[in-house]
């Protein structure tokens, strides 16, 4: 992975043949996913391909806007933060939680590490932070407090949610003294000229930020854990971290160029942030990341490995990393290629999550096309 300059560049766009990218595949990629616009359910979807640091497609069809709600594909946004912190020498993965944040080592909890909280292998699954108390970070503090694990430190992948998001932005307050959405405004995008924000108010997600639309239904009676549930512009603005970063999809493919390219993290700090840490059967319900086929999990990201699920395309290297969100985004990068992809929508089915198999082809379809451009 070679290193460069702090701006990875800028949103202008150039021929994909200028960086080594087909430009008949990407035809074929971009026409594809278009496709669920044009004739499909989608209300609108926003697309974003770079290479050597620079955009070869940057598209929205439909009823866009220049940000969408991330979901979990801003985990690596987010991750990014904390990977800076390790890069810094202000924090290690092999810290214990409590050691950093006291209120956390109740309930048996002071064994948990960093390392068992990025790799979704702390058994806080499900541990419970809602609005409004997420707004307020005493609150935040007290539930910490009363969080119980549902499974021995380090013996179970099961996808965290929202509290390793959680702990990530009380790391970065305790031993920056910024908040998470200051650090990743002052200390990230800004210095890469990026868009991305954590926490937009009410009054900027209208101006800028596509809604959520209810693509089959009237989305009355959805699960409360999906995107849905981010309809409540207080919920963003509260800047739940997990889930609730905003940015176009030129932001996240730049982004993940940023840190194949720029020097604001080294080259070994990005490559140990995203080598497999943890490889098994991630355990839970389907609907919130269970599986039957072992999945790779590197700090706080998903990881191809050598046995690609539906997270990660399967005609990139193993050493592809990114993250899907509900319900029908995805963004990665593949160090081998020099490839990042995004694609961003703000539809989503009654049910929340599309399991359908017709769903879930559509992504690993996008992926594998987008993960194939050389």
């Amino acid at each position: 992975m070679p290193g460069g300059g702090v701006v990875p560049q800028s949103g202008q766009i150039v021929p994909a043949e200028e960086v080594g990218i087909d430009p008949y595949r990407l035809d074929v990629l971009l026409r594809r996913i278009r496709l669920e616009v044009d004739h499909g359910a989608l209300p609108s979807v926003q697309v974003a391909v770079a290479r050597a640091g620079r955009l070869v497609a940057n598209e929205t069809w439909g009823e866009g806007a220049p940000r969408y709600l991330l979901q979990s594909v801003g985990r690596t946004i987010i991750a990014s933060a904390i990977w800076k912190l390790i890069d810094d020498g202000k924090v290690g993965v092999s810290e214990h939680v409590a050691e950093i944040i006291p209120e956390f080592g109740t309930n048996g909890k002071d064994v948990v590490t960093l390392a068992h909280m990025l790799t979704h292998t702390a058994g806080l699954a499900f541990a419970p932070l809602g609005y409004p108390k997420m707004a307020d970070r005493d609150a935040r503090l007290a539930a910490f407090t009363k969080w119980r694990l549902d499974s021995p430190p380090g013996e179970v992948l099961q996808y965290h949610l929202t509290s390793t998001a959680w702990i990530i932005a009380e790391i970065v307050e305790r031993r920056t003294g910024l908040c998470l959405a200051d650090y990743l405004h002052r200390e990230i995008a800004e210095p890469l000229g990026l868009g991305f924000a954590l926490g937009l108010s009410e009054e900027q997600q209208i101006a800028t930020v596509a809604p959520m639309v209810c693509t089959d239904g009237d989305g009355s009676e959805v699960d409360p854990w999906g995107p849905w549930f981010f309809r409540d512009r207080r919920v963003v603005a509260a800047g739940e971290p997990a889930h609730a970063v905003c940015a176009g999809a030129a932001d996240v493919a730049l982004h993940y160029q940023a840190l194949l390219h720029s020097s604001l993290w080294s080259r070994a700090v990005i490559a140990e942030a995203t080598r497999p840490h943890v490889t098994a059967i991630p355990a839970g319900d389907k609907l919130y990341g269970g599986g039957m086929k072992p999945a790779s999990v590197g700090l706080f990201v998903n990881v191809r490995g050598d046995n690609p699920d539906g997270w990660m395309p399967a005609t990139g290297s193993p050493q592809t990393f990114g993250h899907a969100g509900s319900a029908y985004q995805i963004g990665f990068c593949d160090p081998a290629s020099g490839i990042s992809f995004c694609v961003l929508s703000n539809g989503y089915p009654q049910a929340g999550y599309d399991l359908t198999p017709r769903g879930t082809a559509m992504l690993i379809n996008w992926s594998n096309l987008a993960a194939d451009l050389i």
